[in-house]
């Protein structure tokens, strides 16, 4: 038996940033991971997928060799290299991590972890005590009942991220982040894709300005995107399948090589002595905790998307640094979940922060709202990357921004500067003041809080 201050059960973008926090506070930490360090993140999610999106990116940029002045012939693109590629970048990432864990003296236990009581943790038949524990073992794709994943025909996120060829066609139910990115990557190979939304619009958290410019270049560009749309059925053939689905009162019947499921995640909260401890979840398996990361028992915490709060890795990594800083007695600051970056790598890129035009009405705010369109940014226009604009609404009494809305180039690299001034609570002015370097992006930030407040310089 070992005895530990903290042991942290999940060695993802939560975990393992949590783990790290703990060892600087001086505790002596343990994490535990059942699979690979990085978690679904690093191996199967976000990083792995942003080098498949840059493959994507090159392959779009090569189609558009008229405007730069080149030309050839007989291109030839190998989509296993790509997938290889992505798996080494994970690779060395993961590798990386495992040497900031030797680094903080953090001692990782692989297997997998189970609460047999409040301060004791058993790995592989074997018990670790702790003083306090932070549970941050993530989530898993959500499925559709009826329609079980097979890995083969109806397939997961990380099934696709195994694929080593691109299918000839694709039915993608669900137009979130998820389904949005893979859409844009396959089909960028050369896949017929066909996405398939129940909600009135792709990306249904975005403000709706920005989802419909999002859908407008996604059907100019080739791909079918059939909202408020609800599946049926989907019926599997072994070497196809077919996706029937109703929408406006009528039934159609989609045919494809490979349906991807991209629904959401469900909370990895099961086989974790839960029950048996007394730790409490919600009616959907998410473990409920206070602004400082604290479940109902008092010296466990959990994290990251077993919370449901929000299922980012950025947001995990707060909140693993937020649940270290209270066990160590510190008062860490509350996360504001409507104040968390959010960022969709497609073409063109996706970022926003805050409320959304409808959010702030909803909630009673009397709102200006100001666009900027890249059209009309000198860097863009260099770089041949000229579509979207950038949207923010702020509330009209004070000026005060409440969101900030981005479609276009880069955007999801702009988006830091927004965040941070919203989270002071910053006026248009005190943006549209700011001076912003130029020639960059950038600048299209500034033009639309000039445009807010009635004053756009170059528009």
């Amino acid at each position: 038996m070992s005895n530990y201050d903290t042991i942290v059960i999940g060695g993802g973008p939560g975990g393992y940033v949590a783990a790290i926090k703990a060892s600087q506070l001086g505790q002596k930490t343990a994490i535990v991971e059942a699979q690979h360090m990085g978690g679904i993140c690093l191996n199967w999610g976000c990083i792995p997928t942003k080098s498949l999106l840059r493959n994507a990116e090159v392959i779009n940029l090569l189609k558009e060799g008229k405007t730069f002045g080149f030309s050839f012939e007989n291109l030839k693109v190998d989509y296993s290299t790509a997938q290889k590629r992505s798996r080494q970048v994970s690779g060395r990432l993961v590798k990386g991590i495992d040497f900031l864990m030797k680094k903080n003296k953090i001692e990782v236990i692989q297997g997998w972890g189970k609460l047999n009581s409040a301060t004791e943790v058993e790995v592989n038949g074997e018990v670790h005590t702790a003083k306090n524990i932070i549970l941050a073992t993530g989530s898993r794709p959500r499925q559709i009942p009826g329609m079980e994943i097979n890995g083969t025909t109806l397939l997961s996120y990380h099934d696709a991220l195994e694929l080593t060829q691109v299918p000839t066609s694709m039915v993608v139910i669900g137009a979130g982040a998820i389904g949005m990115e893979f859409s844009h990557i396959f089909h960028s190979y050369g896949a017929e894709i066909t996405m398939v939304e129940m909600l009135p619009h792709a990306l249904p958290l975005e403000d709706v300005e920005i989802s419909e410019e999002v859908e407008r270049h996604f059907k100019k560009g080739g791909i079918k995107i059939k909202t408020s749309a609800k599946v049926e059925k989907v019926e599997n053939h072994g070497d196809s399948v077919t996706v029937t689905i109703s929408q406006n009162g009528k039934t159609e019947s989609l045919s494809a090589e490979k349906t991807l499921i991209s629904i959401g995640v469900s909370p990895n909260s099961n086989n974790l002595g839960l029950e048996s401890v007394g730790v409490q979840v919600d009616s959907r398996g998410y473990i409920s905790v206070n602004e400082q990361m604290q479940t109902n028992i008092s010296n466990i915490y959990a994290i990251g998307d077993v919370t449901g709060k929000l299922a980012l890795a950025h947001v995990a990594s707060a909140q693993g640094i937020i649940a270290a800083e209270a066990i160590a007695g510190h008062s860490p600051h509350a996360l504001q979940y409507p104040n968390m970056p959010r960022c969709t790598y497609i073409h063109p890129e996706v970022a926003s922060v805050g409320l959304t035009e409808a959010q702030a009405r909803e909630q009673g705010h009397e709102i200006k709202t100001g666009k900027f369109t890249f059209q009309a940014n000198g860097k863009a226009l260099g770089l041949a990357e000229n579509i979207g604009f950038v949207k923010i609404v702020a509330d009209a009494k004070y000026n005060e921004i409440l969101g900030v809305h981005m479609v276009g180039p880069h955007v999801t690299e702009l988006l830091a500067g927004p965040t941070g001034m919203i989270g002071l609570e910053s006026t248009l002015e005190e943006l549209a003041h700011t001076v912003h370097p130029h020639p960059t992006l950038s600048e299209v930030v500034m033009e639309a809080a000039h445009a807010a407040l009635g004053q756009a310089i170059h528009g």
